[in-house]
């Protein structure tokens, strides 16, 4: 574990009894969340016992001198279980801690070269998610969300798609999924979107801003799997017009409709 981790500040948030989320709190947190509002009542109801149960298995600490409030916490969970609305919090199963920094934060990285020369460098990074460790968020970008940036819901979607191997864009998928039509969907809109990533960046700064997904999701597939999750959850209907194979597969794997009427709970065959 590196040192920095050892070093970090804050309080533990979490990992205590199950305590309902104050009414105010929670009416705040979908008032800052605009992309929960499509939510039934029904839906935000299972949402919040959701992060209630989140919060009071996981463990919130802050880093870099942050003090986690119960704000933050309920801000966090709540978009962090969004994703998990139909599936349930044992997706998140297998780790623990969710580390908060008061903003971007310093990643040391080794990088191999092709003749077989080790670089080190340092990685600016907004969020993080380590396999069956903690998952890493900035607060000033976690306070982003709404407006076709989520940093919270790209490192939980990392985390689901690290249940079975490395992030690469194939979490496990449910029973009667077919994994020949998700790979054919997801890599057909990868190799799309990577095409058009390179021809923004030949056209200058201002096209890549124009671009309907963020340009992050052309670096790896695992990356662009958790680029579209924040898209299909923040803007649905644009994902849906740009890649609609993809947007059908998503619904399937979250069993959620979000650019149609309420979620998609029944498609788990």
């Amino acid at each position: 574990m590196m040192g920095w981790l050892a070093q970090r500040l804050g309080r533990l948030f979490g990992a205590r009894e199950h305590r309902p989320i104050a009414p105010t709190l929670w009416a705040d947190t979908l008032a800052a969340l605009p992309f929960l509002q499509r939510l039934t009542p029904a839906e935000l109801e299972r949402l919040k016992s959701l992060s209630e149960a989140f919060l009071a298995e996981k463990q919130f600490a802050g880093a870099g001198g942050l003090e986690v409030s119960d704000a933050m916490g309920v801000h966090i969970a709540a978009q962090g279980c969004l994703p998990i609305l139909n599936l349930g919090l044992e997706w998140y199963r297998d780790w623990v801690e969710v580390i908060v920094y008061p903003d971007e934060f310093v990643v040391p990285r080794q990088e191999m070269d092709e003749t077989g020369v080790v670089h080190e460098y340092d990685e600016v990074a907004s969020g993080q998610a380590w396999s069956g460790g903690p998952l890493i968020v900035s607060w000033q970008d976690s306070q982003m969300a709404g407006a076709g940036y989520n940093v919270v819901i790209h490192e939980f979607a990392h985390k689901l798609d690290m249940l079975n191997g490395d992030p690469d864009g194939l979490p496990p998928l449910h029973a009667g999924m077919d994994r020949q039509a998700w790979l054919a969907a997801l890599d057909g809109a990868y190799d799309d979107f990577c095409q058009r990533v390179e021809r923004a960046e030949w056209a200058g700064e201002e096209a890549l801003a124009q671009l309907p997904i963020d340009p992050y999701g052309a670096e790896h597939p695992g990356e662009f799997f958790a680029v579209v999750s924040e898209t299909f959850f923040e803007s649905p209907a644009v994902l849906a017009a740009e890649y609609p194979e993809l947007y059908r597969q998503l619904c399937l794997f979250y069993r959620q409709e979000p650019a149609g009427s309420g979620t998609a709970a029944d498609n788990d065959n």
